[in-house]
C-alpha cells in the first residue's frame, strides 16, 4: 500500500446527495474562487505536493465488440490499430518490474473485452497474484464483471478495478449503445461487494454539454461509496472513430472539471488521465492546483499516447511535487531508478510496447 502523507480527517464532509443545481453552481464560480476552494479541500485530505503514480499496460489490444465512439479498440472502426492477443504472463511481470523501477506504485492492466470469459479468468487472476508479489498495488479494467468474477479477482489480490461511467446518463446513448448505464453501475456494485477499491471516472470533450459534465460528476459522487480513484480523461481524437472531428474542449473548462471533482469527492484520488500529451506544463500545473493528484507514467495508455516518463519527472521537479511511494521503495532507490530511466533512450524492440520507456516518436493516440 502507498503511504498517505495526510490521511483523510473530515469524512463527515463526504456527501452522496449532490444536486444538479449545486454542481452547476460550482462550475459557475469565478475561476480563481473555484481553484481556491478546490485547493483548500484538497489540503484537508491530501499532501498537496504528492501525486500517486501508476503505469498502464494493455494486456489484450483491439477487436472489442463494443461501439464506444471514442475508442480505437472497437472492432467497428478502422483506425489502423493492430490486434494483439492476451499478453503472456511473463511479459506482464517484466513490464510490472520495469514500472516499479521507475517509481510507479500501482500497475494497471487493461483488456479490450466486453467482459472476461471464464476461460480467461485463470490467466488474469495469475497476473494479479504475480504483480502483487512485486509489492505493487494492482488494478485491472476488463469490461463488465459478474459478482463471481469480482470475487475471484479480489481473492487473487486485486486492489482496484477500473470501470468508467464515461459520461452523463443523458448523453450516454449518443456515445455507446452496446451496454447500458445500468450495466456499468451493476459492475461497480459487484466490485464494491467483493471488497475491492473502485476506479471510475469519465471522458470529457466528446461533444457533451456543460450540464452533462455536471451530471457525470454528480453520478460519481452520489454512488453508495465514492470511487477511491477518479480518472478524468480528455478525449484524444483518433482518426477513424466517430468522434475524430469533434470540437476541442476549452482548456479552462477541463480544469474546472478537475476542480469540481475534487470538491465533490474530497477523499478520492483524482487522476489527470488521457489527453495529457496535448496539455502544456502550465495547464497540467493548474490541474494539480485544482486537486488532481494521480497520473499515469509511461509513453502509452493502452493505445493512446502519453507524456514520456522523464518529462513528468522534470515537471514534478519544477513544481516541487513528489511521487507517492510504496513502503519498500526507498527514496534513494527511487531517485536512482528515475535517473537511469531518464538516461535510457531506447525501447525494447519486441512486439509489445514498454509502458515505462520514453518513446522516440509520438505514437498515435488510443
Amino acid at each position: 500500500m502507498t503511504i498517505a502523507s495526510n490521511a483523510p480527517q473530515h469524512q463527515a464532509d463526504i456527501r452522496h446527495d449532490w444536486t444538479k443545481a449545486e454542481v452547476k453552481a460550482l462550475f459557475a464560480l469565478p475561476f480563481n474562487d473555484l481553484l481556491f476552494k478546490a485547493q483548500t479541500v484538497h489540503r484537508q485530505y491530501f499532501d498537496p505536493n504528492e501525486v500517486q503514480v501508476s503505469t498502464l499496460l494493455s494486456i489484450k489490444t483491439g477487436a472489442c465488440p463494443e461501439d464506444c465512439k471514442y475508442c480505437p479498440q472497437s472492432a467497428r472502426y478502422d483506425t489502423g490499430l493492430e490486434k494483439e492477443r492476451l499478453l503472456e504472463i511473463e511479459k506482464v511481470i517484466q513490464r510490472a518490474k520495469e514500472a516499479k523501477a521507475t517509481g510507479s506504485t500501482r500497475f494497471c492492466m487493461g483488456a479490450a473485452w466486453r467482459n472476461p470469459r471464464d476461460r480467461d479468468m485463470p490467466y488474469v487472476t495469475q497476473m494479479v497474484s504475480e504483480v502483487k508479489k512485486l509489492g505493487l498495488e494492482t488494478c485491472m479494467t476488463l469490461g463488465m464483471l459478474t459478482r463471481e468474477q469480482a470475487v475471484a479477482l479480489k481473492q487473487a489480490g486485486l486492489d482496484y478495478y477500473n470501470h468508467n461511467l464515461d459520461t452523463s446518463p443523458e448523453f450516454y446513448g449518443d456515445i455507446i449503445t452496446t451496454r447500458t448505464y445500468d450495466d456499468r453501475l451493476n459492475t461497480l456494485q459487484n466490485v464494491r461487494d467483493a471488497g475491492m477499491n473502485v476506479c471510475s471516472g469519465g471522458i470529457v470533450g466528446m461533444g457533451e454539454s456543460a450540464e452533462d459534465r455536471a451530471s457525470l460528476l454528480m453520478q460519481l459522487a452520489n454512488l453508495p461509496e465514492q470511487p477511491q480513484s477518479v480518472p478524468i480523461n480528455m478525449l484524444v481524437k483518433v482518426e477513424g472513430t466517430p468522434l475524430d472531428k469533434v470540437d476541442d474542449l476549452e482548456p479552462f473548462e477541463f480544469i474546472r472539471t478537475i476542480a469540481v471533482a475534487r470538491i465533490m469527492m474530497p477523499a478520492s484520488h483524482v487522476r489527470l488521465s488521457a489527453g495529457r500529451e496535448n496539455m502544456n506544463e502550465q495547464m497540467q500545473a493548474l490541474c494539480f492546483m485544482a486537486g488532481a493528484n494521480s497520473i499515469f507514467y509511461g509513453c502509452k495508455l493502452l493505445t493512446t499516447s502519453n507524456p514520456d516518463t522523464h518529462e513528468d519527472v522534470l515537471l514534478f521537479r519544477k513544481l516541487g511535487i513528489n511521487a507517492e511511494r510504496t513502503r519498500e521503495f526507498s527514496d534513494e532507490a527511487h531517485e536512482q531508478a528515475l535517473q537511469e530511466e531518464i538516461a535510457a533512450q531506447s525501447a525494447p524492440a519486441d512486439l509489445f510496447y514498454d509502458a515505462t520507456a520514453p518513446r522516440k516518436t509520438a505514437p498515435a493516440e488510443a
